[in-house]
């Protein structure tokens, strides 16, 4: 059995810098039409330089492959129209994070008041530059991104115009607030469809499957499954997929992030088929409703996968991925292009 994907995207990545970059970014460019690349590096990314300069970096790392680098800013309060007019023939959108909720974060926005906020969130909506966020407050650990759904709430109803998206939702909270506001659409990862906390923490500690936000209940992963399932227009696949080297991961102070770059498709493959969704509800998921909400045309490339059992490297360079030295059922078969 064969299953033709067409354009894929990956519409939130991490692809890192440097070494990192040139291991990783070749393991999406090689699926992938393209893909949401974010912009919390080291210093993060902030200005227009920085972001031609860094897409620079990404095209040089994946050689030949036909792959969109969509590029994004880190969303700073202080942003004012000229400059946001500057930046967005480069930009795919804006990504904002509250400040140290996540892997380098440290200088995102400290605090949600509207008026702060107001002057760069009217130019973006004037502009059309979309808002992607990390949804989480700094509460108890299961409750952040529930916490932080009536700051979306008030985002959608301050600025009806502008474009939000709750990146990598986990809550049944979240997919609840999908429908209740035009403009708020979504990312889901692949491994949020699979796994709740119990598979991170209920057995052994198994840290190649900790991540930020922290894998939920089972019924917030039946909320998720559900809109990905039918092909929900306003929710997409956003792998999230956050390489850290081994060490990192296996350490006192694990890095937080799942690598599934290389196998999301697979995954997802094996994940629609289980739960009875036709191969046109993964079409739309993996690739028609992000080139709707974000208005994009990726580049022509075709996907085979069959049903010919994989197994999943132990490594990818110096990364672990999910599932590692584990059999998944869908083996890519070939890239084709137009």
């Amino acid at each position: 059995m064969s299953i033709i994907l067409h354009a894929p995207l990956d519409m939130h990545l991490h692809l890192r810098d440097e070494k990192m970059l040139a291991n990783i970014a070749p393991l999406s460019s090689h699926t992938f039409s393209g893909g949401l690349v974010m912009p919390n590096l080291v210093p993060p990314v902030c200005s227009r330089e920085e972001i031609i300069a860094y897409k620079e970096r990404i095209l040089k790392a994946i050689g030949t492959d036909r792959f969109t680098p969509y590029m994004t800013l880190f969303f700073k309060p202080t942003y004012d129209r000229s400059f946001l007019e500057s930046v967005k023939d480069e930009v795919t959108a804006l990504k904002l994070y509250p400040a140290g909720i996540t892997t380098n974060s440290e200088g995102g926005v400290s605090g949600f008041d509207i008026e702060e906020l107001r002057p760069a969130l009217e130019a973006m909506s004037d502009l059309e530059i979309p808002l992607c966020i990390h949804g989480e407050t700094n509460g108890f650990v299961m409750d952040r991104e529930a916490q932080f759904v009536p700051i979306y709430e008030k985002l959608a109803s301050a600025f009806p115009k502008l474009k939000i998206i709750m990146e990598h939702i986990t809550t049944k909270a979240s997919v609840e607030a999908l429908d209740r506001f035009k403009n708020l659409y979504a990312t889901i990862t692949v491994h949020h469809l699979i796994i709740t906390l119990d598979d991170v923490a209920g057995g052994m500690l198994r840290p190649h499957l900790f991540c930020k936000p922290i894998a939920k209940r089972p019924e917030d992963k039946e909320a998720l499954l559900k809109v990905a399932l039918e092909g929900h227009p306003k929710v997409m696949f956003g792998s999230d997929s956050a390489p850290h080297p081994q060490h990192a991961k296996e350490s006192c102070g694990c890095a937080a992030g799942v690598f599934t770059a290389p196998i999301a498709l697979q995954l997802l493959a094996e994940l629609f088929e289980k739960e009875g969704a036709s191969v046109e509800k993964l079409q739309a998921f993996v690739s028609d409703n992000a080139q709707n909400i974000y208005g994009i045309t990726p580049s022509s490339k075709r996907i085979v996968l069959e049903r010919t059992p994989f197994k999943v490297p132990d490594m990818y360079h110096d990364v672990v991925p999910m599932y590692a030295g584990e059999e998944i059922a869908y083996s890519l078969k070939e890239v084709l292009y137009a």
